[in-house]
C-alpha cells in the first residue's frame, strides 16, 4: 500500500504578493511614507530618552532629552546623506542643479540616506552633547541604543512601502509558485525589461549593470560576451506577450509600458485585475529584504539589548553590543537582498556586509575597552542586588566611581516600580548606592 503525500498548504503556494503601495500617505498631498518614518522616529527616541531618564535609569535630566534628540536629528541628516554620497555615490559631491537647494548633495527629498553614515553622524552629536552638558558620552549612546529602534524598524517599512532597495530573486524553481511571503514590482518593467531590451541614453557602465542585474532575476547564465543579447531577448520577449495579450485593451504606442505599470501599481484603478492578471505571471518574485531588515533591526535587536540591560553595565557596554548585534545580523539579511547599482562586490561581500564587518570590529574592540575601564555600573531594567530574599528584605551594595562629592551629597531615582535606588556620598567622597525593597 503506497502512502499518499498530504496536499501542501494552499497559503505556502498562494501567488507572491503584488506591490501597489503608494509612496504617499495621502494620494495628492506631498506627504511621503519615507519622510513620516523619520518624523515618527525621532518622536519616538524622544519618548523612549525621556522615560529613561525620568524613571532614574539614566543621570541625564528629563528636561535636556529635547536638546539631545535635536543633536541626534542633525546628526542622522547630516551623516546619512554624506555617508550615502561617501560610500555609495560619490557623484553627489559634484552635482549642482539650476533648481532648490541646488547641490543635489542637499537634495535629501530625492532619496538616498547612508544607515551607517547615519550612525558616525549620531555618534558625533552625542558626544558633543555628553561633552557640554556634563554626562556620559558612552551611556548617552548606550540609552540611544534602544531609542534608535522604532526609527529603524519603520525606516525599513518605508522602504518597502516605497518599493526601493528590493531584495534578490527567489530560486528558479520557486518562480513557478512563488510563496505568498515574496513580492513581485511592477516597476521591474521599467527599472530591468526596457532598459535591458534597448540601452537608450544609458552608459555602457550603467546598461552593463542593468544586464548583470536582468541576468540575475531571469536565471540566465551565458558567456560574457552573448549575456548582453541572451538578457535583451529575455525582456524583449517579455514585452512582446505583454503587448500581446493587453493589446487590445490599452493603445499600443510609446507610453504603453507607463500605462501597464501604472494600472498595475493602483490596486482601485478598473482596469487593475486584468492588466495585473496579464504582468503578474511575467514579473520576477524577490525575497522581502526590506521586511527582513525590519525585523532584525526593530524587534529582534530590542530584545537583545533589553536581554543585555536587564542589570546595570558600565557606560558604553550596550552601545558595543549594539554595533555587533546590528552589524551581525546586517550581513546575514544582506544576503537576500540585491547589491547596489554600481557598487563593487569585493571577496563576495555586499558595501552594507564590508561596513557592517567593520562595525563587529569595533563593537569588539570596545567591549574590550569598557571591559577594562574602572567605571560603576548604571541603568538596568531589573536591578537586583546581591541580597535579595535575604530575611530583612534588604541589601546594601557600595560601587565606586571615582568622581568626587560633597560630602552632603545624596540623591534618589526610582529606577522600578518595586524598589529605590540611593545614591549618596560616603567620607571617602565616593559614589556608592543602596538598593532598597
Amino acid at each position: 500500500m503506497s502512502l499518499m503525500r498530504p496536499p501542501a498548504s494552499p497559503l505556502l503556494l498562494a501567488d507572491s504578493y503584488l506591490h501597489t503601495l503608494s509612496p504617499f500617505v495621502i494620494d495628492g498631498l506631498p506627504v511621503r511614507w519615507y519622510g513620516l518614518s523619520y518624523a515618527i522616529g525621532f518622536l519616538l527616541a524622544w519618548w523612549i530618552m525621556r522615560l529613561i531618564a525620568q524613571r532614574g535609569w539614566s543621570s541625564l535630566k528629563p528636561q535636556a532629552t529635547g536638546d539631545l534628540i535635536f543633536a541626534v536629528v542633525i546628526g542622522v541628516l547630516v551623516g546619512g546623506r554624506v555617508g550615502f554620497a561617501l560610500f555609495y555615490e560619490r557623484t553627489l559631491f559634484v552635482q549642482f542643479s539650476p533648481l532648490f537647494p541646488w547641490w543635489n548633495l542637499l537634495a535629501i527629498n530625492k532619496g538616498g540616506m547612508s544607515s551607517h553614515g547615519g550612525l558616525i553622524g549620531v555618534m558625533i552629536a552625542v558626544w558633543w552633547f555628553g561633552r557640554k552638558h556634563g554626562v556620559s558620552p558612552l551611556h548617552i549612546m548606550d540609552m540611544g541604543t534602544l531609542a534608535c529602534l522604532p526609527g529603524l524598524f519603520l525606516g525599513r517599512i518605508a522602504n518597502f512601502i516605497n518599493a526601493e532597495l528590493w531584495g534578490k530573486a527567489l530560486p528558479a524553481a520557486h518562480q513557478a509558485n512563488p510563496p505568498w511571503w515574496s513580492v513581485k514590482y511592477p516597476a521591474q518593467v521599467f527599472e530591468r525589461w526596457w532598459p535591458a531590451a534597448r540601452q537608450g541614453k544609458l552608459t555602457d557602465k550603467e546598461h552593463a549593470d542593468i544586464i548583470a542585474a536582468a541576468a540575475h532575476d531571469f536565471h540566465l547564465v551565458a558567456p560574457p560576451q552573448e549575456l548582453e543579447l541572451v538578457v535583451a531577448k529575455a525582456a524583449e520577449a517579455k514585452i512582446d506577450q505583454l503587448e500581446q495579450v493587453l493589446g487590445p485593451t490599452l493603445t499600443l504606442d510609446d507610453r504603453f509600458l507607463d500605462r501597464v505599470v501604472t494600472i498595475a501599481s493602483e490596486a482601485d484603478h478598473a482596469l487593475h485585475a486584468q492588466v495585473a492578471a496579464a504582468l503578474k505571471p511575467l514579473l520576477t518574485a524577490y525575497y522581502p529584504s526590506q521586511l527582513l531588515q525590519a525585523i532584525s533591526d526593530g524587534p529582534a535587536l530590542a530584545l537583545l539589548l533589553i536581554v543585555l540591560w536587564l542589570k546595570p553595565r558600565k557606560p558604553g557596554m550596550i552601545a558595543a553590543c549594539w554595533l555587533i548585534g546590528y552589524g551581525s545580523f546586517r550581513i546575514v539579511t544582506e544576503l537576500f537582498r540585491q547589491p547596489d547599482e554600481g557598487v563593487a562586490v569585493i571577496a563576495g561581500l555586499q558595501r552594507g556586509q564590508l561596513l557592517s564587518v567593520l562595525m563587529i570590529l569595533a563593537g569588539a574592540i570596545g567591549l574590550v575597552m569598557v571591559a577594562r575601564r574602572q567605571t560603576p555600573k548604571i541603568g538596568g531594567l531589573f536591578a537586583t542586588s546581591p541580597g535579595r530574599g535575604s530575611a530583612s528584605g534588604s541589601s546594601n551594595t557600595s560601587i565606586s566611581t571615582g568622581a568626587l562629592l560633597p560630602r552632603a551629597t545624596q540623591r534618589s531615582y526610582a529606577f522600578w516600580p518595586a524598589r529605590l535606588v540611593t545614591f549618596s556620598s560616603r567620607r571617602n567622597s565616593m559614589y556608592s548606592f543602596e538598593v532598597v525593597w
